[in-house]
């Protein structure tokens, strides 16, 4: 087992590491901006050590910077969270370069994940499901709209790169090809160093399903289960819960039996997260692998009682699946994620500032993960997310009576949250039946005004 792991990230995730690294016993570095320097992942890890001013660019996503504090504290392993580096391949290739473990799928693996274009072709090829679309990166204009004819409209166009929401472009028709192929070409090249598009059939009003794998380095795969997503604001998720009110057992045993023969023959290891559409007729389709672990990765934990950031730690020390999970997985219950963001909640401006006020809600069936406290700010520079609000219950019913008690017991005062958004919604008729999809929230938004 490592001696010392180094955290490169901030807020809540890092606190996170810093709990699984705490009950395994491993000592803790963390990094921080000079506008983290009151943070409370600075205060709980063992040690800590500054990478540089408040703009990511130049101290959480530095490289050097980062590899540099870790040799400096001479750690044995990174876990890098969720955004900044976590996906970096490159910065997977310079931890094995300098002798420290990367928490995470080895360098190739990333490569191909976040080529998405070639992810469909490893999950097509193990025979998971994916949407009809482009062979390959479209090269011109004039093949996409080739593609388009032979799929049909309505077609969606993406980044092969991409993440976010960005370089993507929705097109119904062959006249309006040309135009939102550049449009997304330029963001694309913009966002992410690269121009490469592919295109695949729009589902429309889809649901968004999410598969939870760990992988071994030994060959072994599980799945946990899945979880919904489809509660979103301009491709950002809001809400989360598993397991999804829309999978039955048989899909759910399907699905997890293709995930495993496709991981398996990727090379994957580590966490990882599978995100599917669903259309009307409750088919899934693949659309990408996030390879790291999701902020949303708490519901997962509370349905099957797995720790997925100590599982990701002692993959990465060589341990065995068997060992870590003791057993056969076993969903049990229901779980809910609220996202609380520093956000007005009606017009989503953000709201960085002080804390004046911070009562975090308790009980059966509650947990916080939270970076914040009272008298604490909340940076203009990162995130807008403040805490995670998760409740669990026997059934569907019970977490969302939990969760609708832990919201209103939730105290934030001198900035505006996101808390009032996340009361409406399960007060809602559509959201309580389970009856939603992707496009729910702008629809919530106009009917409640």
């Amino acid at each position: 087992m490592f001696q010392k792991i180094l955290i490169a990230n901030r807020g809540e995730i890092a606190l996170r590491v810093i709990c699984a690294c705490k009950e395994l016993g491993i000592r803790t570095v963390a990094v921080y901006s000079e506008a983290d320097r009151n943070s409370l992942h600075v205060r709980f890890a063992d040690e800590a050590i500054c990478i540089g001013p408040a703009k990511s660019a130049r101290s959480y996503l530095d490289i050097p910077s980062v590899i540099s504090a870790a040799e400096i504290t001479n750690v044995n392993a990174i876990h890098p969270g969720y955004g900044f580096l976590s996906e970096n391949a490159d910065f997977a290739e310079v931890c094995h370069m300098s002798g420290i473990t990367f928490i995470g799928p080895t360098p190739d693996v990333i490569k191909t994940m976040g080529v998405k274009q070639r992810a469909r072709e490893v999950m097509g090829a193990a025979g998971v499901p994916i949407l009809p679309g482009s062979e390959g990166i479209l090269a011109t204009v004039e093949q996409a709209l080739e593609t388009a004819e032979r799929i049909g409209y309505p077609i969606m166009i993406k980044a092969s790169a991409g993440g976010g929401g960005r370089g993507m472009r929705v097109v119904r028709s062959a006249e309006d090809l040309p135009n939102l192929y550049g449009q997304a070409q330029a963001e694309a090249a913009a966002a992410f160093g690269c121009p490469d598009l592919y295109c695949e059939k729009l589902v429309e009003n889809p649901r968004h399903i999410e598969f939870q794998v760990l992988a071994d380095l030994h060959g072994n795969v599980e799945i946990l289960g899945e979880r919904e997503c489809s509660l979103q604001r301009r491709h950002q998720k809001v809400l989360e819960e598993a397991p999804s009110p829309s999978v039955s057992p048989e899909l759910r045993k399907r699905i997890t039996a293709s995930l495993k023969k496709a991981m398996k023959k990727a090379g994957y290891t580590n966490a990882g997260t599978v995100e599917f559409l669903m259309d009307r007729e409750q088919n899934l389709y693949f659309i990408e692998v996030n390879a790291r672990v999701q902020v949303e990765h708490p519901v997962t934990e509370f349905i099957t009682g797995v720790d997925i950031v100590k599982s990701q730690i002692r993959i990465a020390a060589g341990e065995k699946l068997p060992d870590i999970l003791g057993g056969p997985i076993t969903l049990r219950g229901h779980a809910i994620e609220c996202r609380i963001n520093a956000e007005h909640p009606e017009t989503f401006a953000p709201s960085p500032g002080r804390i004046t006020a911070f009562n975090l809600p308790g009980g059966i069936g509650v947990r916080v993960d939270t970076g914040a406290y009272s008298d604490g700010v909340i940076p203009p520079y990162y995130d807008s997310m403040i805490a995670k609000l998760i409740t669990y219950g026997h059934d569907r019913t019970e977490a969302i009576s939990r969760m609708t008690r832990a919201l209103d017991m939730f105290v934030v005062e001198g900035i505006h949250t996101t808390i009032p958004l996340h009361q409406r919604i399960l007060t809602d008729a559509e959201f309580i039946a389970g009856d939603f999809h992707t496009n729910y929230l702008a629809k919530f938004g106009k009917q409640k005004g």
